[in-house]
C-alpha cells in the first residue's frame, strides 16, 4: 500500500511538473513573440526614420541644383554683360579711329592739292 501512495505521489509530482513546463514554455514563447513584436516596430520605426532623411536628401539636393543654376544665370549674365561692354568699348574706339583716318585723308588730300598748285605756278 505504501508503495501504491509513494507511486501515486511521484506520479502526482511529474504530472505537475510537467504542467509547470508547459506553462514555462507557453510564457516563453509568449515572451519570444512579444520580443519579435518589439524588434518589428522598432526596424519599422527606422525603416520610416530612413525614408524620411532620404526625402529630406533629396529636398537638400534639389534646392543646391536650383541654387547652381542661379549662379550659373547670374555668371552667364555678368560675362553677357562685360563681353556686350567690351564689344561697345571696341566700336568706340574703331569709330575713333576711322575718323582719325578721313581726318588725315583730308589733310593727305589738301597737301595734295596745294602740292598741284606749287606744281602749276
Amino acid at each position: 500500500m505504501n508503495t501504491k501512495i509513494a507511486l501515486s505521489a511521484a506520479l502526482a509530482a511529474l504530472i505537475l511538473a510537467g504542467c509547470a513546463k508547459k506553462e514555462e514554455a507557453v510564457q516563453a514563447t509568449d515572451d519570444a513573440a512579444a520580443a519579435a513584436a518589439a524588434a518589428a516596430d522598432e526596424a519599422a520605426n527606422a525603416a520610416a526614420e530612413a525614408v524620411d532623411a532620404a526625402g529630406e536628401a533629396v529636398d537638400a539636393s534639389v534646392e543646391a541644383t536650383g541654387e547652381a543654376l542661379d549662379a550659373a544665370a547670374d555668371a552667364t549674365a555678368a560675362a553677357a554683360g562685360d563681353a556686350a561692354a567690351a564689344a561697345g568699348e571696341m566700336a568706340s574706339d574703331a569709330t575713333q579711329a576711322t575718323g582719325e583716318a578721313i581726318e588725315a585723308t583730308g589733310e593727305a588730300v589738301q597737301n595734295a592739292g596745294e602740292a598741284v598748285q606749287e606744281v602749276a605756278k
